[in-house]
């Protein structure tokens, strides 16, 4: 008999590791979902932004009309106030967004499928929640790096070639500087010659501490010669604490105002906080030249301006169990938009009263910090209230 050759049997090679399906299809479900947030937002960032351009033209028509200004200077104004716009749209277009796509995933019943394949809306919402705190920082981003600098860029199209009038132009130049032992001091004009670094009818009034007034300059013109201001023709009248007053004349006089020339120029070109970076604000506090009132107001624009970026996250996690919800009656998109427009009302409402109040209260930057914080902290109870309430069902 023949041998029978044996056989060895090979075993198969064991599959190569990967990913388990469970995780790939989780990741393809973000992907999925943050694709169709992107063309709705996108769009909402469209149309809100055409709602604010429509105020800016109407206000740029004006200037148009009045002034005669260049082609090009016009358009170069309006396209620096871009930035601006779309800053302070993004929130809403995130709301927006939101509502809108999630509405058409649930109306196409994929939310109740994604139910159904055991992923929960809490975990379906988490892509769109984590979108929205990374356009918050986006927001945030550009609100402290490009629109500072649009700001300034439009301000100076403005002034120089559209109304064709300097930072001064506008009425009288007023700055309030903090003396010693309680004194402070005013000084008003009413223009400037950059050239010679000179003021044009000057008043300075310094109080004592008890807000009377002690001293009143006026002058015709005051030129800045470092660390002072040289007056010409001036004219000085003291009030003494026992009601008796005296006057001076004198053809030239050195008078230290508390300012430079650039920080005059600075502050009547730009003295509105809310045009400002935070670093901006930040270096205005520091020079100690500003009243008890404007301090609380720029603390509150300080943290303010870190907050309400984030409304983009707020807008975002209180969108979503509103999504979910069957529209009535057909006519998603309207109903989408409207609802937008309300909870954005309510949301500034809210916000404006709440910064009226906390602005004028003492404390510092922890009330400011309480008061700019606490419209994005009720909306997110609520909204994180309502998504937890949507997931239950």
């Amino acid at each position: 008999m023949r041998a029978v050759p044996q056989r060895h049997v090979v075993a198969p090679k064991p599959p190569t590791a990967g990913p388990p399906k469970i995780m790939t299809s989780v990741k393809i479900l973000d992907r999925y979902i943050v694709s169709e947030l992107l063309g709705p937002s996108l769009f909402g960032v469209f149309v809100f932004s055409l709602i604010f351009m429509a105020t800016t033209l109407l206000a740029l028509s004006r200037l148009v009309a009045s002034a005669h200004p260049p082609l090009w200077a016009v358009v170069e104004y309006f396209v620096w106030q871009l930035p601006y716009i779309v800053v302070l749209v993004i929130p809403m277009a995130m709301l927006l967004g939101v509502l809108l796509s999630l509405q058409r995933l649930s109306s196409d019943s994929e939310i109740t499928a994604l139910k159904a394949g055991g992923i929960g809306l809490v975990r379906t919402a988490m892509p769109v929640l984590l979108t929205g705190f990374a356009v918050s920082i986006l927001a945030l981003v550009l609100q402290e790096r490009v629109v500072p600098f649009a700001n300034d860029r439009a301000t100076d199209i403005r002034q120089d070639v559209i109304e064709r009038v300097g930072p001064f132009s506008s009425g009288n130049l007023t700055v309030m500087a903090d003396l010693p032992d309680g004194e402070r001091q005013l000084t008003a004009a009413t223009g400037y010659e950059d050239s010679t670094q000179t003021l044009v009818d000057v008043t300075v009034i310094q109080y004592d501490a008890s807000g009377r007034p002690q001293l009143i300059i006026f002058s015709k013109r005051a030129q800045y010669e470092p660390p002072d201001w040289r007056f010409v023709d001036a004219k000085w009248y003291y009030f003494y604490p026992d009601g008796s007053t005296a006057v001076k004349e004198a053809p030239e006089d050195e008078v230290d105002i508390g300012e430079k020339p650039s920080d005059l120029v600075q502050r009547a070109a730009d003295n509105n906080p809310d045009n400002m970076s935070r670093a901006e604000i930040r270096e205005v506090l520091s020079t100690g030249k500003l009243t008890p009132t404007e301090i609380r107001e720029y603390q509150s624009s300080y943290e303010e301006k870190l907050a309400r970026p984030f409304a983009s996250f707020v807008f975002t996690l209180l969108a979503v169990p509103f999504a979910l919800r069957p529209p009535r009656g057909g006519g998603s998109a309207g109903l989408a938009f409207s609802l937008a427009v309300l909870i954005v009302f309510v949301y500034f409402v809210i916000e404006s009263v709440i910064s009226a109040v906390f602005s004028t209260l003492p404390g510092g930057f922890g009330v400011a910090t309480v008061g700019a914080w606490m419209p994005n902290t009720i909306f997110t109870v609520i909204g994180a209230v309502l998504l937890a309430r949507a997931a239950s069902r």
